[in-house]
């Protein structure tokens, strides 16, 4: 798909997607600004075969190098649907270009990415994605831009505003040659338990690109969502079941240990709540670091205690997951396609006494859309499982909804709306 928008002038602003057109995954497109060429996000695809961005598309000719022709790569936050694919493209395809991110975003980047690398080549044994050594060289190309801060790079103008979504998330305006583009990245209308909501000058620009994941989708208020999620947890405790809630180890993971700790501390609980070791502890410390990047309520509260030192939440040990008792657990990843999410699933997911709560968007093909799709027998790795236990839907997604959607396009006033980032039929139904 190429997008052209013809302005008075003789260049035109037009848009390339390699990823994430109509899909949520591999977001990353090329936007040509004032005749610049700009590229926006750099992810990975975490269900489909092809994983990467096919950035031969990009050139003209086999030997062209992608330093003569792309100016600049913005990256909006460290999820790897946005930033999966960076090292590939700077090290591998041999971009050595500005790439522009926030500190946390700097931050936690590499974390995910090795994390990410691990996991790809213990499953593909006879191939590697990209090596340790590449994330690093990958890293030193980074420039990076502070909240509201205007950077220039040849003659591109790039303004961050904040996101939500996650730490360090933001949308960008790009200004060049008197042409002006956003690109949300993901973003959040809504403040939650940690983060703050999105928000935008009114910049009127000429194309305004929005992710669409929930374009069709109305959410309940977060309070009424927050007491039915608390609801199920105490009701599958007090009946001897465990809590399965399969969540990505940034972002809704912090959100809803929040809220876990607050209750269990209100109602003296002793059930233990766990979480999966290792990136979470390191992520938390990240969280704590960059606390500037919270809301309000956090930051004030830090003064007296972080609200990220959790009491009630303690490291996981797989000789847990055949332990009889009642538990709470925050396993990785959010959609049950690899990891400890999926293996505790299956042990768990076939006893009615337990819950599997999902508070995140899960794509299709993946197992927890399969769950949440209503299957009680899931065939994983040629073996059957029967779903017995209780499956919940509890969104807790840190996407903007279709009214907000609509909030932030009335209140920035673009000439063009071009939607990415979600699926064909919603985005269809949310563009009538």
């Amino acid at each position: 798909l190429l997008v052209n928008f013809r302005k008075l002038s003789k260049m035109s602003i037009s848009l390339l997607p390699l990823g994430a057109g109509q899909d949520v995954g591999r977001s990353c497109i090329l936007a040509t600004v004032g005749g610049r060429n700009i590229i926006l996000d750099c992810g990975i695809h975490m269900v489909e075969e092809r994983k990467i961005p096919d950035f031969e598309r990009l050139k003209s000719h086999p030997k062209q190098k992608f330093d003569d022709f792309i100016d600049c790569v913005l990256i909006s936050h460290f999820h790897l649907d946005h930033c999966g694919a960076l090292p590939y493209f700077s090290e591998m395809c041999g971009y050595n270009g500005a790439i522009v991110m926030t500190d946390p975003t700097r931050a936690l980047i590499p974390m995910m990415l090795e994390d990410y690398r691990k996991i790809y080549n213990d499953q593909n044994t006879d191939s590697n994605i990209f090596t340790s050594q590449m994330i690093t060289a990958c890293m030193r190309k980074v420039k990076s831009i502070q909240l509201n801060q205007t950077i220039r790079i040849k003659d591109i103008e790039i303004t961050a505003y904040y996101a939500g979504h996650v730490l360090g998330a933001v949308m960008f305006l790009i200004e060049c040659n008197g042409q002006k583009l956003v690109y949300t990245g993901d973003y959040n209308m809504t403040a939650d338990r940690h983060l703050g909501s999105a928000h935008m000058d009114r910049v009127r620009p000429d194309v305004f690109i929005t992710e669409t994941t929930y374009a069709t989708t109305i959410r309940d208020s977060k309070r009424t969502r927050e007491r039915d999620f608390l609801m199920h947890i105490q009701e599958t405790i007090d009946r001897g079941g465990k809590v399965l809630i399969p969540v990505f180890a940034l972002g809704r993971a912090q959100e809803l240990c929040i809220l876990l700790e607050t209750y269990w501390t209100r109602q003296n609980l002793k059930t233990p709540i766990y979480f999966a070791a290792g990136l979470t502890e390191r992520a938390n410390f990240y969280y704590r670091l960059f606390i500037n990047w919270t809301n309000e309520k956090i930051k004030q509260d830090c003064i007296n205690k972080n609200m990220f030192n959790f009491e009630h939440i303690k490291a996981f040990d797989k000789a847990y997951i055949h332990s009889p008792d009642p538990m709470v657990l925050f396993a990785t990843p959010g959609m049950l396609h690899a990891g400890l999410a999926l293996q505790v699933f299956k042990e768990w997911c076939g006893d009615e006494r337990n819950t599997i709560i999902i508070p995140g968007y899960c794509m299709p093909g993946t197992i927890g859309a399969h769950v949440l799709s209503g299957a009680k027998n899931i065939i994983i790795d040629k073996k059957n499982y029967e779903v017995n236990c209780t499956v919940r839907s509890i969104s807790f997604s840190a996407h903007v909804d279709s009214p907000g959607i609509m909030k932030l396009i009335d209140h920035v006033k673009p000439k063009n709306v071009v939607l990415v980032h979600g699926e064909k039929v919603k985005m269809t139904n949310f563009a009538k």
